[in-house]
């Protein structure tokens, strides 16, 4: 195997441990690249070593940015008061689409999980508590998956923040263009529960 072999195949290996590709996509990805190299491959390769040296961690929320302070959290506008808690930068950036949230973003970096030993600490729930003081919060809104480390972890939030600042979550139920027949038993449950007058 020549050396410019190896380099291709050992940058299948590391596109392949991307979430959704495994080496067959990986390999038809890197050949699709190495085919279209002047227009994805250079500036793909470009924009990666610029993104390597910018992005850092928000050291407010916990976003991805490339400055310390992420432009959510340097907006006067989305000083409401409002404060929403996702597990990780992903659900933040789904939240930043749908394009309903006026508020601020707190990212707690995971759920809490007994059997793979992340405590509060592990987490950023200290920094949360921080926060609600510092930046006169009203209301908490978790929006964490509906997962049984999700619920763990908004019921752990919940009773920490109680009294403190008002804490709702996000509604679980049928989604918009839902049928019924295709629902899973819990999510009917949970629409029920979440049921409102009409």
């Amino acid at each position: 195997m020549g050396e410019a072999t190896r380099d291709i195949e050992a940058l299948i290996d590391i596109m392949a441990k991307l979430p959704g590709l495994g080496p067959r996509s990986a390999r038809r990805a890197v050949l699709h690249m190495i085919k279209k190299r002047a227009l994805l491959m250079t500036p793909l390769a470009d924009t990666l070593q610029s993104v390597a040296a910018t992005a850092r961690e928000c050291l407010t929320c916990g976003n991805v940015c490339t400055s310390d302070t992420c432009d959510i959290c340097a907006s006067e506008k989305r000083a409401t008061g409002e404060l929403c808690v996702v597990e990780d930068v992903a659900d933040l950036w789904a939240m930043e689409r749908a394009g309903v949230f006026g508020g601020r973003y707190h990212v707690l970096g995971g759920t809490l999980s007994a059997l793979d030993g992340i405590g509060p600490e592990e987490l950023s729930i200290p920094r949360l508590r921080e926060r609600i003081a510092a930046e006169n919060i009203t209301e908490v809104i978790l929006a964490l998956n509906a997962t049984i480390d999700g619920a763990t972890t908004a019921h752990y939030i919940a009773d920490e923040l109680e009294g403190r600042v008002s804490v709702t979550s996000l509604a679980q139920g049928v989604p918009i263009g839902g049928e019924l027949d295709y629902l899973d038993d819990g999510t009917i449950g949970a629409a029920l529960k979440a049921r409102k007058a009409l």
